[in-house]
Parts: C-alpha cells; structure tokens; sequence
C-alpha cells in the first residue's frame, strides 16, 4: 500500500510557473519537477475541492495548465473532523482568519489521515513556528497530523 499525499496547490502551481529568476525559488520548481517527474508515482496522491478552486484561479493558461495537472486525482470529500480541526485552527488563531483555505488544507490532509501533506506553503502551513501548535490541535481532537513537507524535503524523507 502506498503511503497517502495531500497535494496542496502550490505543488502544481510551482509545476506550471514560468521559471524564476531568484535562484532559491527557481531551485524549489525545479526540486517540485523533480518530485513530480521521479517520484510522485511512490505515493497515493489526493486533492480537495479547494485545491480546484485555487488552481482555477489567475491567468486562464497557467489556470488550465494546473487544472490538467490534478484533474484526475481523487478528491477527499469534506468530513465534520475535518471542519472542527478547520474551526479550531482559526479559533485559536493558530491559521489566521484570511488563510482560511490553508486552514481547510490541514483540516482535510488530517481528517482523511493522510501521511504527508505536500506544500510551499512555508507561511502558514509548513512553518517550524507554528507546526507543534498545529499536532497539538489535531491531537486535542484525536487527529494525526501528517508530515507537513516540500517536495524537496520529502524526497530527503522519502528517498
């Protein structure tokens, strides 16, 4: 069985991009390449209805570009633990209220008991600060937070 992998959407969004001129961000496409190319085929991949709206959304080209990315991946459906875990996550304003949807993220990739939640999102999602706040929120409603990880880590993780 293989281990499950919420793709958040930044991992398609990276995929897509026109390739950067800052050498760290061009660094991070190119290890999302990398991962996507070599090794996304040692993982069950799923997405959300949120990751589609957030793909679909900016320049219709690059928007479609994305959304021929992850069309076919399975979706999780929405799940009440997923919504409480959601809910406690702004409530204690551990996500703030505007990063709703990365709140969301963490909510389903916990719910559906994923064992890694693949993201670029290092603001609010993969943050060192804020990841022991956010096990402990999933463990206080008897949730497993999954290893939160760019593609790079993961790769290192994960060889």
């Amino acid at each position: 069985m293989l281990p499950r992998l919420y793709l958040e959407t930044t991992i398609p969004s990276y995929l897509v991009a026109r390739r950067s001129r800052d050498l760290r961000l061009a660094a991070d496409q190119e290890a999302t390449e990398e991962w996507w190319q070599e090794r996304r085929q040692s993982f069950e991949l799923f997405i959300s209805e949120t990751v589609l709206r957030e793909v679909r959304r900016g320049d219709p080209a690059f928007a479609s570009a994305r959304l021929a990315l992850v069309r076919k991946l399975p979706i999780l459906p929405p799940l009440t633990a997923a919504e409480d875990l959601t809910e406690r996550l702004l409530k204690d304003r551990i996500i703030p209220i505007t990063a709703v949807d990365d709140a969301v993220h963490l909510g389903l990739a916990a719910a559906h008991r994923m064992d890694f939640l693949l993201t670029w999102n290092c603001t609010h999602i993969n943050n060192r600060y804020i990841l022991r706040r956010i096990e402990r929120t999933c463990s206080a409603i008897h949730l497993v937070c999954p290893v939160i990880c760019t593609p790079d880590e993961l790769m290192n993780l994960y060889p």
